[in-house]
């Protein structure tokens, strides 16, 4: 089918989806938060509303990338190029600043599982990382020449949904783990963050020699 990807390319967006989604953020910290103080359902609810988000964002980008590939290509071959310069970004912030999580202490009130869900798509749509992220690295995946970059770019989205589901499920499982684990040692968020760093690293070099040979 033209829409998927070749097997390289899914192996290698599994690869970094699965680090990016094992790295603390935002949406780790509520889905950790919500399932400490309210309990799993709630966790459940929270990573909900973050696939949610994803889809959203796979959408806009999909639709906007394609229109950009078809009017103008130079502008796409520039936005790859910042993609490589921000994965760079994105590494450094991993390694001095840390991943941000953040455990949030429970209110008074618990909250219905439908608000969890909004606050998790909430959290998601807005946060300026992910958007920036998600306009900058899923280009990085697709041929600017392929007349099915469009269904190739929906592809790499659901396969992001798709693998963060399970992980999602697995960390608000484990939550009380988790928690425990990052008050108790620094050294497992380090351990993440430098991985994180280090592949996407990885992906910044491939796209600016890969580049540097047209």
């Amino acid at each position: 089918m033209p829409f998927i990807p070749d097997p390289p390319v899914i192996l290698a967006f599994a690869l970094a989806t699965v680090i990016l989604a094992i790295t603390p953020g935002p949406d780790m910290a509520l889905q950790l938060s919500r399932a400490i103080n309210y309990g799993r359902a709630h966790g459940i609810a929270a990573a909900a509303g973050a696939m949610t988000g994803i889809l959203v964002h796979t959408t806009l980008v999909a639709l906007g990338i394609s229109v950009l590939i078809l009017a103008a290509p130079a502008a796409f071959l520039a936005l790859k190029l910042a993609g490589a310069v921000y994965l760079i970004w994105l590494a450094y912030q991993a390694i001095v600043h840390g991943g941000g999580l953040r455990i949030v202490e429970a209110a008074r009130r618990p909250p219905r599982l439908a608000q969890s869900y909004a606050t998790g798509v909430g959290i998601n749509l807005l946060n300026p990382k992910v958007v920036l992220f998600f306009v900058t690295f899923l280009p990085q995946f697709v041929d600017a020449h392929d007349p099915a970059v469009t269904g190739k770019l929906f592809f790499l989205g659901f396969e992001f949904v798709a693998l963060s589901i399970p992980l999602a499920i697995l960390t608000v499982v484990a939550a009380d783990w988790l928690v425990a684990a990052f008050k108790r040692s620094k050294w497992v968020e380090r351990a993440l963050n430098w991985t994180f760093a280090g592949i996407f690293t990885a992906f910044a070099i491939t796209i600016l020699t890969a580049q540097a040979r047209h």
